[in-house]
């Protein structure tokens, strides 16, 4: 593990806990596990249908008080409803964010034209949304979507990049595979190795295996790592002039599990622990009607099921709601 120099982060996992099955609810049940190809024993079917229908309480409430103008956005049953904030909590690793070295982060000229809405994924940097399944490598895509985009920015073609490459082989640099990765040790590797695979030559498999790199299907290569100042103002700034930015929020709450649309807000958020690596593609805000509040647009990897369709927008000068700006950077190509 890597010690206090720089942040490991621990992706996803999951939701909630109680009460006794309702059969009201067998069918909704029943279509539920068919959707996400679940299978129990009786013993643990009991247990998880428990489980699963207190986070579909806790979703609704969420909902009617949404509806009401309490939260802004909502919630939605998804593969995650079998299991409790409790599981959910223990796989997550709270590691304190070091100070970036003097010299490592690089504040670029604060523009005073910046765009008020960017989507990188309109302009083509952004492939499509990834699921990470059983695997914790979620720092591992948010590597592959900072450098697919600045390899875009340079060349005009978007291809996929190789996670299972990173999953794989960068454990000389500090990374523990499907367990939990850093995100910098992750660009790291790939300027130490000369090179990254596409998705194409190396798949993803969900699972760590042995390093099979190969340098002629070499894809992709980096020349530096830049970290993002610590604040909003820096990050905006990354995003309009640089393009897509690796970034890491505290996903550590089942309102994040359970997103559907609309924009994130949760109170118990907080803005220096960051636990789940995501990958910052834009910004914009709402209409004057909705009173003009702003978001950041992230994309996640917990496929196109989750959230909208894989993406999410985050509150944003918020005071880095999330810790948003805490942990941003991106490689030069």
């Amino acid at each position: 593990m890597i010690r206090a120099v720089f942040l490991v982060i621990l992706c996803l996992g999951t939701a909630s806990s109680s009460p006794a099955p309702d059969p009201v609810l067998d069918a909704e049940w029943q279509k539920w596990k068919i959707k996400y190809e679940k299978t129990y024993s009786l013993e643990e079917e009991e247990q998880k249908r428990v489980v699963w229908e207190e986070n579909m309480k806790k979703i609704k409430l969420h909902n009617g008080e949404n509806g009401l103008g309490k939260h802004g956005f909502t919630m939605e049953m998804n593969a995650f409803g079998d299991m409790t904030g409790e599981e959910f909590k223990k796989m997550m690793i709270e590691i304190p964010i070091p100070t970036v070295k003097k010299g490592k982060s690089v504040q670029k000229r604060l523009s005073a034209s910046l765009p008020k809405f960017i989507n990188w994924k309109k302009r083509g940097y952004v492939t499509p949304v990834r699921r990470q399944g059983s695997c914790n490598s979620c720092w591992a895509i948010s590597v592959t979507g900072a450098i697919e985009g600045q390899m875009f920015r340079k060349t005009g073609q978007l291809i996929p990049l190789s996670e299972q490459n990173l999953v794989d082989c960068s454990r000389p640099q500090g990374n523990r595979g499907c367990y939990l990765g850093n995100t910098y040790l992750a660009l790291q590797y790939v300027k130490e190795n000369g090179g990254l695979e596409s998705d194409a030559t190396y798949p993803y498999e969900e699972k760590e295996g042995l390093c099979r790199y190969n340098p002629e299907n070499s894809t992709a290569s980096i020349r530096g790592i830049e970290f993002v100042p610590k604040n909003e103002d820096a990050l905006m700034n990354a995003v309009a002039t640089v393009g897509p930015i690796s970034v890491a929020v505290d996903a550590r709450h089942e309102s994040f599990l359970f997103y559907k649309r609309g924009i994130y807000h949760e109170p118990n958020c907080s803005s220096s622990v960051v636990t789940h690596a995501m990958l910052l593609v834009g910004y914009g805000f709402l209409g004057i009607e909705s009173d003009g509040r702003k978001y950041w647009l992230v994309k996640n990897s917990m496929g196109i099921q989750w959230g909208n369709r894989g993406y999410m927008k985050l509150a944003k000068d918020q005071g880095n709601h999330c810790g948003i700006a805490t942990y941003a950077l991106y490689p030069r190509v």
